[in-house]
């Protein structure tokens, strides 16, 4: 069964920066398109990055473009999103997952995925 473990969130004012990780098991890491989910308090849950399998084509949310940086090491099957110029509207609970797919201009959330605790982000103003 695949596990995510997210970690690397917490509290940081309007403007600060975060590395969130996310350490993958029970599946072929290197093979596989990651991507970065977030939920905020009474919001759906979004797409907010992704990477394919070799880490060149990336995918980004028009609202944290410029800001957020998806990286990952498949040796070390860990899955990182650098946040940099942080918002207030950017906290949320983040998680990472296997999306249905990942393309330049769009990230599709799976459809059935045994979802992490994730890592939350707070940004106060």
């Amino acid at each position: 069964q695949v596990q995510v473990v997210e970690s690397g969130g917490g509290l940081v004012q309007a403007g600060g920066s975060l590395r969130l990780s996310c350490t993958v098991s029970g599946l072929t890491f290197a093979r596989t398109p990651m991507g970065w989910f977030r939920q905020a308090p009474g919001r759906e849950r979004e797409g907010v990055s992704c990477i394919n399998s070799d880490g060149f084509n990336t995918y980004y949310r028009d609202s944290v473009k410029g800001r957020f940086t998806v990286s990952r090491d498949n040796a070390k099957n860990t899955l990182y999103l650098q946040l940099n110029s942080l918002k207030p509207e950017d906290t949320a609970m983040y998680y990472c997952a296997v999306p249905n797919y990942c393309v330049n201009y769009e990230i599709a959330p799976p459809t059935a995925f045994n979802w992490g605790q994730g890592t939350q982000v707070t940004v106060s103003s």
